[in-house]
């Protein structure tokens, strides 16, 4: 079974940059999609960038540009990792959020539907200051 662990986030100015970390332990399957939604508060869960494991990319038009999804899973472990990278880039008030990784394997789509994506990590908060 896989879990999906996140790292990063906190607080910054307008103008800033956080990197958030997605770390998958297991095996997984050779074609998945790991996502990145966030969920501002009082507001509904929405797509950020999704990232195959083929290298296909899809971000939403908010963050394209300023944002950047990539993984690795060349690092050495007993358990096999993969980590999901969101730079993010020129952050604006609006970027505020829980943000969220989420993995899927079963039936991966190049998606930024929160609802296609059926494993979660635990989510991260992202303040940004005017």
């Amino acid at each position: 079974e896989v879990q999906l662990v996140q790292s990063g986030g906190g607080s910054v100015q307008a103008g800033g940059s956080l990197r958030l970390s997605c770390t998958v332990s297991g095996v997984l399957p050779r074609d998945w999609v790991v996502g990145w939604f966030r969920q501002p508060p009082g507001k509904g869960r929405e797509g950020v960038a999704t990232i195959s494991s083929f290298r296909y990319i899809h971000y939403a038009a908010a963050v394209k540009g300023r944002f950047l999804i990539s993984y690795d899973d060349s690092e050495p472990s007993e358990i096999p990792k993969t980590t999901v990278y969101l730079q993010m880039n020129s952050l604006r008030p609006e970027d505020a959020a829980v943000y969220y990784c989420a993995l899927e394997t079963s039936r991966p789509v190049l998606t930024l539907n929160p609802g296609d994506f059926s494993s979660w990590g635990q989510g991260t908060e992202v303040t940004v200051s005017s």
